[in-house]
């Protein structure tokens, strides 16, 4: 596929270079229509979800070449941190939602404006092509709003200082292709067989008393069928997720706008009795509980997504891009998917974000070209064809009602609107850990109100 798309591209420089003669005098036209090649790096999804939109993009641009790299996961981060240190990196790249701030230093923002060539067809008897150079106002805060749902602008609008005139304003950092959300996934034989006709909409009494039931033990004690996958750490799939949101929806502060650690806190306006951060915490380390009757969950389990596909767990939460997974390692596991629990009465609905923002290299020599590729991708007419070939949830408001009638993703998609996220500090695979051993520290018998001061303490020393 990639050495048809470079045919193409070379073809299409010769065709628009040779015949031209008198029409590329200009030095700026000469200059913009040399051919480039803008490296892309990515993780997770295949060079063929960029296809068609590298192809539409390469019809207004032929000069400009895309190549497309995919990394594993677990080796992405410290490739890409010794690339750019090491001037060999790529001059658009893909990061988590979370790492926005972590990496502001090695992105270029967005241009107010960028000048490009375009190819066009003139002439009525004898058509020829001519290059016009052309300047569009890239995207603005407003659109950017308007455009993306609400935790889109949270993440990737960082506030610049300008030395110049000694004021700051408002840059965007990145946009992203998709938006995915934290979902209920359970299996629907279980619930059947234990006379639950509904997924639980809250996280109240009822769910409790779902989860008791859903729960079986055999004579030694030991979780045989869990009711759901609540309460630890390592073990349970997106931990880290399903205790922030659970803090958030019961009106903590994860971090305020001075970036300060505030999860353990109390949050003006609330009951000096009441923290809600620690409560959710108590809620959450509840299940892994022996002594308590909706014990479901120990550090002797599987992880969750592994027991979900054995059918030995009742309630998993996960995104969208869970969904082929189980599928291919349990394809005739009855399961379905329902929007994640809230706060009953609380009188508001928060979902939780789990997305990767396209950014440009600071050290692009292409910056204006590489966010006319990132802006063209992530605009609804050509991000289309990326969603319907990796099955995730939009990032645009114009999109969400088409999603919500699918079958597969319209849950994740009902979501995006109310979905959240928050910084997660310069070292988001040391905040995880610290977050995990709270939890350990708790189910292990430790001062809960000591176990997440202590941890509101060590993830603050890793946000600066």
């Amino acid at each position: 596929m990639r050495k048809k798309i470079i045919v193409i591209f070379l073809l299409n420089i010769f065709v628009l270079t040779s015949g031209f003669g008198c029409k590329l005098q200009s030095k700026e036209v000469k200059e913009a229509m040399k051919p480039i090649t803008l490296s892309y790096w990515r993780v997770w999804d295949d060079e063929d979800a960029f296809t068609e939109m590298i192809a539409n993009y390469q019809k207004i641009h032929p000069n400009i070449n895309i190549e497309y790299r995919k990394f594993r996961y677990d080796e992405y981060e410290q490739e890409l941190i010794n690339a750019l240190s090491e001037d060999r990196g790529p001059d658009i790249f893909s990061i988590p939602n979370t790492w926005m701030k972590n990496y502001e230093n090695k992105i270029a923002p967005m241009p107010d404006s960028i000048t490009m060539a375009y190819p066009v067809i003139k002439g009525t008897i004898k058509k020829e092509t001519i290059i016009e150079m052309r300047t569009n106002k890239s995207l603005s805060l407003k659109e950017l709003k308007n455009n993306f749902v609400d935790v889109v602008t949270s993440d990737v609008v960082i506030k610049v200082n300008d030395e110049k005139t000694g004021t700051s304003k408002d840059r965007v950092f990145g946009l992203p292709l998709f938006v995915d959300t934290l979902a209920m996934f359970y299996n629907k034989d279980l619930f059947n067989n234990g006379g639950i006709a509904e997924p639980p909409a809250y996280w109240n009494r009822i769910f409790q008393q779902y989860v008791k039931k859903l729960t079986k033990q055999n004579t030694k004690g030991e979780i045989i069928q869990s009711g759901v996958a609540l309460g630890g750490s390592t073990n349970v799939e997106r931990a880290n997720d399903i205790l922030s949101v659970l803090m958030m929806q019961n009106g903590a502060v994860m971090m305020n706008e001075n970036e300060q650690v505030m999860f353990n806190t109390i949050p003006p306006g609330h009951s000096d009795q009441y923290n809600p951060g620690l409560e959710a915490l108590r809620f959450y380390t509840d299940f892994a509980n022996p002594a308590k009757e909706v014990y479901s969950w120990n550090k002797e389990l599987d992880n969750s997504l592994k027991m979900f596909t054995q059918n030995n767990l009742a309630i998993m939460f996960g995104y969208a891009y869970h969904l082929p997974i189980i599928r291919a390692d349990a394809p005739k596991l009855n399961f379905a998917v329902a929007k994640l629990p809230q706060i009953e009465n609380s009188g508001k609905t928060m979902n939780f974000a789990n997305y990767w923002v396209e950014s440009v290299s600071k050290k692009s020599k292409y910056i204006d070209e590489s966010w006319d590729f990132i802006q063209f991708i992530t605009k609804a007419e050509q991000v289309k064809s990326y969603l319907d070939k990796t099955k995730k949830p939009t990032a645009l408001r114009a999109l969400v009602d088409k999603q919500i009638e699918d079958q597969d993703i319209g849950v994740f998609a009902e979501q995006v609107l109310t979905a959240k996220s928050w910084y997660h500090g310069k070292g988001a695979s040391a905040e995880e850990k610290i977050i995990h051993e709270m939890v350990d520290s708790v189910n292990a018998g430790a001062s809960i109100e000591e176990s997440i001061n202590l941890a509101a303490r060590r993830v603050q020393q890793t946000v600066k």
